[in-house]
């Protein structure tokens, strides 16, 4: 376990959030994920379904439920407060009371809406569902944060013996969300990823836009969106440090971005890279992860309103566990 994740364990202890596990009744690598989490310290968590269900599933994973929150949405004493603000918050889509109840008693739903609802201080779900089935929900209970229209995800690296980021740690964005993004949501993303930054490294951000070009070194659209992408980032959020366009050279190691574009608050000293697209960050985040034998937490949900996070389906126990802490740490 890296010093990172070690710091991370220790501030999710003094938070001491309740982080609702939404898929405890069906999975039980889940299941004994929120036995973990309790038995270490790092916070509440709460497991949503109905009592016999939990019961088989934790009898499955061999753990015992004592201690922990449970909430089973087919008795939840609050359900006509949870239906009306669904309603509310959705109201375009015209559901009727039925309706709503019936997409509630999905735990995935339902938990979004505890989030909402301010009964659990975050979400971490995505051991059965799929990442696409965790934005909507996220979506349609809790929304963008204010001043922000795109929810986009991040990937926390952690290289063993790096150098460069910050002791090897680094926020790739966006590697698991949004395809193609438009200049709009490039700004969206970086602005995200600079509070993904601050929460999980501890770090002021230092935030590359990063193309195949340095400050025109190459006169293609692609690169020229990346800068533009930069420059209206640096003006929406004068106080952040960000540059753009730049290789991921010039982005992190000093001498060649001191070389390729001198003066450049970020060039050498990026902790924050922001991808031009799904396929770059994804497959950046790969090569990262499995040519250094470094960690890659993720994809991590960015740009809600209250934190919700995403797990791969391959997931062990110990990794929504981990994610599950991080949850906590962007409750801050």
């Amino acid at each position: 376990m890296s010093n990172l994740v070690e710091q991370q364990r220790e501030k999710a202890k003094q938070l001491k959030k309740t982080i609702c596990l939404a898929e405890a009744v069906l999975d039980p690598r889940t299941m004994k994920a929120a036995r973990m989490f309790m038995d270490e310290g790092l916070g509440t968590p709460l497991i949503v379904g109905s009592p016999i269900a939990l019961t088989e599933s934790a009898t499955k994973a061999g753990v015992d439920m004592n201690g922990m929150k449970v909430i089973d949405p087919a008795h939840f004493d609050r359900m006509d407060d949870m239906i009306a603000a669904y309603q509310t918050r959705r109201a375009k889509d015209n559901l009727s009371k039925d309706e709503v109840n019936k997409l509630l008693q999905d735990p995935l739903w339902f938990g979004a809406m505890l989030v909402s609802m301010g009964i659990a201080d975050g979400m971490t779900a995505g051991a059965l569902n799929t990442t696409a089935n965790v934005i909507r929900a996220s979506i349609k209970c809790i929304g963008p944060r204010k001043g922000l229209k795109t929810v986009s995800s991040c990937f926390l690296m952690v290289v063993p013996d790096c150098p460069y980021g910050q002791d090897g740690a680094m926020i790739y964005s966006d590697c698991g969300v949004i395809p193609a993004p438009t200049l709009e949501q490039l700004v969206d993303i970086g602005e995200a990823a600079a509070q993904s930054c601050k929460h999980l490294i501890g770090v002021e951000p230092i935030i590359a836009y990063l193309s195949f070009s340095t400050k025109g070194s190459a006169d293609h659209p692609d690169a020229k969106k990346m800068a533009e992408a930069a420059n209206l980032l640096a003006a929406r959020r004068p106080d952040l440090k960000v540059d753009g366009e730049l290789q991921g050279d010039a982005a992190l190691i000093q001498s060649i971005g001191e070389r390729k574009c001198p003066g450049s608050p970020v060039a050498g000293k990026a902790n924050t890279l922001i991808f031009p697209d799904l396929g770059a960050g994804n497959i950046a985040y790969k090569l990262t992860e499995r040519l250094t034998g470094g960690l890659a937490f993720g994809p991590l949900l960015q740009g809600l309103a209250l934190p919700v996070n995403d797990l791969s389906r391959g997931c062990t126990s110990e990794d929504i566990v981990h994610v599950a802490a991080i949850t906590a740490l962007q409750t801050q």
